[in-house]
């Protein structure tokens, strides 16, 4: 129909916003005219591949009249895919929607066909938790927006909210039973989330307002759906002004070192709620004996006798509340040694399954010397190599020789075998002496002792140990090694310079890394205790998931049922997906595996490999990916030149012959190789 207002062919003026699927709680900020709400989304958990992204709710801001997306889009604006029916099993997908140009053909549309560019929402989040939004948590979701508070608005108030949510929206969650203050900008950008009164929990809060007086109504729908909950309620929130203690952090820059030991101490984090001034109080001990008091926030102090110290500061407010923060401990006359672990020759991004890693290890102590000068000697110095298929470990690595013994000893092994006696299988010194110069018996051994096998120490066989991890046969194995000419003690399982090769498999994993530790402990000096020093190094897989790299426009992340990663959905020509500093010595090759299915309509095209920007050198370009009749990966060996150094890696993904946004094709992983 005709528009009113003078607002032009079908268009209604009354229409603000469009593009919406659920909208719920609306709320108007009255001082800068934008509306925000709740936007309820679908209930998908995950992507789908020739479908459309999973489901997202959405806090809502408009500024101004706009599309919003729905139902184009959803989440920041992930695109679902053009779907014809065939019939209830089948559906024949297209290309996916593009933001900038959305065009509604449906015959049921008595609005404009070319729609306006679709807006992104200003909060989003699926079921799963939010990598943008990690403070929203995960679970079932139902976004509402209320009202943004304005200290100005309230005042006769006898208790108004504090000036710090002055200007804050409050958004609220049904399923997840949270209350969210969010802080924005002068041009209403978001600035950071958090919670509000987080240690009390809503019973599906389902609607908010703040009262003349500047006290906040929360009406709680209850714990159960469509039941006469005993915990329906309607709360009044007071702001109780009171007055709360500070919150204080300390810390040290130097916590240990040789005489004279100059020290900056540091109250950085610390803050008082109800922006009292502060004042602060560093108080230096040696046992009991107070030795001195400090009382600028940020002081300098040099300890010139040797002994173990504590400094402590304590925060004092004007009105008399004070917070001391925990003791921190201070000991001058020992410096700390240091210890470095480098690749010595090859690439030094990368580890390559059954390639030996030679390496060094450096290490210097102020007291002791050097491990280049003799003074310090190898067998002081502990090096260990260990491949971990799940990525490293958040806690240190742990010593695998230790954690080798402690998997015999609990184990089966020592039924046929002992350390120095003769039993059914060979003396475990007789297998360290016979391994101890082989490089590649790590892979090996770790190989048969979970698959078992017979022959080298005579036709008795060794039972095969499947339950134990890649991680703990490497152990053993170490523990082991480490028994050639170490008396049955454990030591290094590596010496100080050396090799170490990775079993043959392990760079199938793409979360798969190597690590590198080396520690020394050195004496002691000047009566204080020994201190140790310890450096690891990180060798990641050569095979990469492609979506895990940094995507521009034109590329998203899919999963598909079936495929066990995650697909880097290339949509857009130019587009591009990069990894940041990867080391490309001795790189000859990188192989990509890919989907095209026709099903989904992909249109093909091929990759470049460029060096530090999207037009910097070719490295190397694919063959050309063709659809194909299934969604079977395929494989693309890309030569690339030789090239040293660490440079920025882009992978552009091209098709001369296609214009506009489409499915072209997708990429799971690359793998380089030598």
């Amino acid at each position: 129909p005709e528009g009113r207002g003078g607002q032009g062919v079908r268009t209604r003026p009354e229409i603000y916003t469009m593009g919406h699927r659920n909208p719920y709680r609306i709320s108007v900020d009255k001082h800068t005219g934008f509306v925000y709400w709740g936007e309820v989304g679908p209930d998908a958990d995950a992507d789908s591949v020739g479908r459309g992204p999973r489901g997202y709710d959405e806090i809502g801001q408009a500024r101004s009249a706009g599309n919003y997306g729905w139902p184009y889009f959803v989440g920041d604006n992930r695109a679902y895919w053009k779907v014809k029916w065939i019939d209830s099993a089948h559906v024949e997908s297209g290309a996916q929607f593009n933001p900038a140009y959305v065009v509604n053909k449906s015959p049921n549309n008595t609005g404009l066909n070319v729609l306006p560019p679709a807006r992104k929402p200003f909060i989003w989040y699926p079921y799963g938790p939010s990598p943008e939004f990690p403070i929203v948590g995960s679970g079932g979701r139902t976004a509402e927006a209320g009202p943004v508070y304005y200290r100005a608005d309230f005042p006769n108030a006898a208790r108004p909210f504090p000036a710090y949510y002055d200007g804050k929206l409050f958004i609220y969650e049904f399923m997840r039973h949270w209350i969210m203050a969010v802080t924005m900008n002068q041009s209403g950008d978001l600035v950071s989330i958090e919670r509000f009164m987080p240690s009390a929990k809503f019973a599906a809060p389902i609607e908010m307002e703040f009262s003349p007086r500047g006290d906040m109504y929360i009406l709680e729908y209850g714990t159960l759906w469509f039941q006469g909950n005993d915990d329906a309620r309607l709360v009044r929130i007071e702001y109780n002004a009171g007055n709360r203690a500070p919150v204080v952090a300390a810390k040290v820059d130097t916590p240990k070192g040789a005489l004279p030991l100059k020290v900056a101490l540091s109250s950085e984090g610390t803050l008082d709620y109800d922006e009292d001034s502060l004042r602060y109080d560093w108080t230096i001990r040696r046992g009991g004996t107070v030795l001195r008091h400090l009382t600028q926030p940020n002081p300098s102090f040099t300890f010139s006798r040797a002994g173990t110290y504590t400094a402590t500061l304590t925060v004092t407010d004007t009105r008399g509340a004070k917070t001391s923060a925990a003791p921190i401990a201070i000991v001058a006359g020992n410096q700390p040694p240091t210890v470095e672990v480098a690749v010595t020759g090859g690439n030094t991004s990368f580890f390559f399954p059954e390639v030996a890693i030679p390496y060094a290890v450096r290490v210097s102590d102020r007291e002791d010397g050097t491990l280049a000068s003799g003074r310090i000697q190898p067998s002081r110095v502990t090096v260990n190599a260990q491949y971990f298929k799940d990525g490293a470990p958040q806690s240190p690595v742990p010593n695998p020789q230790s954690l080798g013994r402690d998997l015999v000893e609990a184990g089966d092994c020592l039924a046929c075998h002992q350390v120095d006696r003769q039993s059914i299988g060979p003396k475990y010194r007789e297998v360290a002496r016979k391994y101890q110069n082989d490089t590649s018996a790590m892979g090996r051994l770790s190989k048969k002792i979970r698959a078992g096998g017979s022959g080298v120490w005579g036709p008795v066989a060794m039972p095969a140990h499947p339950a134990l991890s890649d991680e703990q046969a490497s152990a053993i194995v170490s523990y082991i090694l480490s028994l050639a000419d170490s008396g049955g003690t454990l030591g290094a399982s590596l010496p100080p310079s050396g090799s170490y090769t990775p079993a043959a498999g392990s760079g199938d994993a793409p979360q798969g890394v190597v690590v590198l530790r080396a520690e020394y402990t050195d004496r002691g000096a000047n009566g204080m205790p020994a201190i140790t020093g310890d450096t690891t190094l990180v060798l990641r897989s050569p095979t990469f998931v492609m979506a895990s790299g940094d995507m521009s426009d034109g590329v998203s992340r899919q999963s598909a049922e079936g495929i066990p990663v995650p697909i880097t959905v290339v949509s857009r020509p130019g587009s591009s997906v990069s990894f940041s500093k990867i080391d490309l010595t001795g790189i000859g090759a990188v192989t990509v595996v890919v989907v095209a299915p026709s099903q989904y309509q992909a249109r093909g095209g091929g990759i470049e490999v460029r060096a530090d920007s999207l037009t910097g050198a070719l490295l190397g370009q694919s063959d050309p990916i063709q659809p194909t009749a299934d969604q079977t990966p395929a494989m693309r060996r890309i030569p690339l030149a030789a090239t040293s150094g660490v440079h920025d890696l882009y992978f552009v993904f091209r098709n001369p012959g296609a214009t506009g946004d489409g499915f072209m094709f997708g990429v799971l992983t690359a793998t380089f190789t030598p």
